[in-house]
């Protein structure tokens, strides 16, 4: 089980992927959506790496977890248009690939968010603490 609320769109989600041994097919295509880039629409197939990653995270918690979602899919273009904004977003970001998340917890420190994911050692983990939140990708391990 995963829940989702994307703070750019307002949209929430509550979704079993997972189950009997098999993946959804049509929960996955609601992540997929809940996850695409609101700047232009364009939906991409989220990897299923990140979304174990997430439910591996929502785990370590004893309550249920609902992820604030701050940027998910990113087109190219929109990667573009953020990189000339900041120097922090990656050229071949895995965004692109629907590999990556920018997530926060409701209640939970991002600190300690940081080093769940961390201690997960699954991908790539960044911490973003003016903006209050954390980067999870499912690339090569590293930390920022």
């Amino acid at each position: 089980m995963l829940s989702f609320y994307n703070t750019n769109t307002r949209e929430s989600l509550d979704v079993c992927y997972y189950a009997h041994g098999q993946y959804s097919s049509k929960s996955l295509a609601k992540i997929d959506h809940i996850l695409r880039d609101h700047r232009t629409e364009e939906v991409q197939h989220i990897h299923k790496g990140l979304l174990n990653l997430l439910h591996s995270v929502s785990m370590t918690l004893d309550h249920p977890v609902r992820f604030h979602i701050v940027s998910g899919y990113r087109s190219p273009e929109t990667n573009a248009i953020l990189r000339k904004r900041s120097k922090y977003v990656a050229k071949h970001s895995l965004h692109m690939q629907g590999e990556a998340v920018d997530i926060r917890i409701p209640g939970c420190d991002t600190r300690w968010l940081r080093n769940v994911c961390m201690k997960l050692k699954a991908g790539g983990v960044g911490y973003y603490s003016r903006s209050d939140f954390v980067h999870v990708d499912v690339g090569d391990i590293r930390y920022w």
